[in-house]
């Protein structure tokens, strides 16, 4: 049975990467997962997986380093949301560099080329052609157009994991340490903050009310004060009602 490690430091993205690749390849054995660079490389010395997926930006040693350290210990795949690094990639030996988010299709290209590899040990065959090859499909990637903004969040509720589309989303609310991702049916968890939320999401579709909240503008049903003099938006359908700092009043002017 073929083995892996999957090296990422958001866990979320882990467990994305080990279910996305059990569905193209049930066989393939995920022995071991690690944050870092560090732990990768611990952990291709002590279970000497025939396979290596890696993140390239991760805290301690990053991917390209711990690729440096591992060799031809195992057979390294990166899986990265930056596509600068290809290159580089190739010239330290990885068999593939797979754009986040790892979608079926296209890990079912690098499944193939990795039991390519596993039938073929010595199958140095052309590399540069292969390489050529695969920098190809990366352009090709690179030049689709992408969505200026999120499309859809991923979220953990308990154990799995949720693609959820924002518009389904009503609010984003923070604490110290996760975002809640409220929708009509559920609620789920991530740790991405408020701040960066607001960046990525449309600004027309989601209005930041406090420093700690998003709101879905289609999810409003008004505004009201409560005893302290407090605005405090009303959600459709729901019991919530989420705060308004004074520096957001000016969004609801027209209400």
């Amino acid at each position: 049975m073929p083995t892996a490690i999957i090296a990422d430091d958001e866990r979320l993205m882990r467990d994305q990467l080990r279910m996305r690749l059990g569905q193209v390849w049930p066989e393939l054995d995920i022995i071991g997962e690690a944050k870092n660079g560090d732990e990768a490389i611990e952990l291709v010395d002590q279970l000497k997986p025939d396979f290596t997926f890696l993140d390239i930006r991760m805290p301690g040693k990053t991917g390209m380093e711990a690729a440096a350290v591992i060799g031809n210990k195992s057979n390294i795949v990166f899986v990265t949301a930056y596509d600068a690094y290809a290159v580089e990639a190739f010239e330290r030996g990885a068999i593939d560099y797979v754009l986040k988010p790892p979608e079926p299709e296209r890990l079912q290209v690098t499944v193939d080329r990795l039991k390519t590899r596993l039938s073929k040990p010595a199958a140095a065959t052309d590399v540069s052609a292969s390489v050529t090859a695969m920098l190809a499909q990366l352009t090709e990637k690179i030049a689709a157009p992408k969505p200026a903004h999120l499309q859809w969040i991923q979220a953990s509720i308990g154990q799995d994991l949720r693609m959820i589309p924002v518009e389904e989303i009503l609010f984003f609310r923070s604490d110290e340490k996760y975002t809640c991702v409220q929708t009509e049916k559920y609620e789920a968890l991530i740790r991405k903050p408020v701040r960066d939320l607001a960046e990525e999401l449309d600004p027309a579709l989601f209005w930041q009310i406090h420093r700690a909240t998003l709101v879905n503008v289609n999810a409003i049903e008004g505004v009201t004060r409560d005893i302290r003099g407090r605005h405090l938006v009303m959600i459709k359908g729901r019991s919530d009602k989420l705060e308004v700092s004074r520096s957001f009043l000016h969004l609801f002017k027209q209400m």
